[in-house]
C-alpha cells in the first residue's frame, strides 16, 4: 500500500488576496455599500469566527459572496470584536469596553476583504481603487498575507 504525505505548506498557499479596509461603518452597512459599488452580493454567513482566548470569547462577523463565473469566493470579515466587561466595584461607571482583534498585528484595520480564486495584479489594483471611491471608506489597501503572524485565523 502506498504511503501519502501531506505537507503543512500545501495548506498555507497564496491562493487568496487580502485587502484591509478602514471605516467607521457597521458590518452590515459596509456590506451594503460594497454590494452597490462593486456589483457583488454579500450576504451574512450562517457562521461567525468564534475564538476563546485568555478566558474571553470573541466572535467576528462574516459576510460571503460566490462569483461562479470567475471561480472566486469573497469574504468580508470583521477584525474588531467589542465586548463589555462588568466590574464588581460599586461606582457610577461599572462597565468598561474591551476590544479583541482577529489579526492583532493589524489593529487599525476594521475589516478584511478576503478573495479566494484566480485573479491578476490589475484586478487587485482596480478593485482597491473602486473601494477607495466609496465616500464612507477611509482607505483600503492590499495586505501581504505572508507578513502576518496570525494568518492562520483567516483559514476557514
Amino acid at each position: 500500500m502506498p504511503t501519502y504525505e501531506v505537507s503543512i505548506n500545501e495548506f498555507s498557499g497564496d491562493d487568496y488576496i487580502l485587502i484591509g479596509v478602514h471605516t467607521t461603518l457597521n458590518d452590515y452597512r459596509l456590506a451594503y455599500l460594497l454590494n452597490q459599488h462593486l456589483q457583488v452580493k454579500f450576504s451574512r454567513a450562517n457562521y461567525d469566527l468564534d475564538f476563546l482566548q485568555k478566558n474571553r470569547e470573541s466572535s467576528y462577523t462574516v459576510y460571503e459572496y460566490a462569483n461562479k463565473k470567475l471561480y472566486q469566493e469573497w469574504f468580508l470579515i470583521a477584525n474588531v470584536f467589542k465586548s463589555t466587561l462588568e466590574s464588581e466595584s460599586i461606582s457610577l461607571f461599572n462597565q468598561s469596553e474591551s476590544n479583541s482583534y482577529l489579526i492583532p498585528e493589524k489593529k487599525k484595520v476594521d475589516f478584511f476583504l478576503k478573495i479566494e480564486g484566480e485573479f491578476d495584479y490589475e484586478f487587485i489594483v482596480k478593485l482597491i481603487e473602486r473601494i477607495n471611491q466609496i465616500p464612507q471608506i477611509i482607505t483600503s489597501y492590499h495586505i501581504e498575507v505572508n507578513s502576518l503572524k496570525s494568518k492562520d485565523f483567516l483559514i476557514f
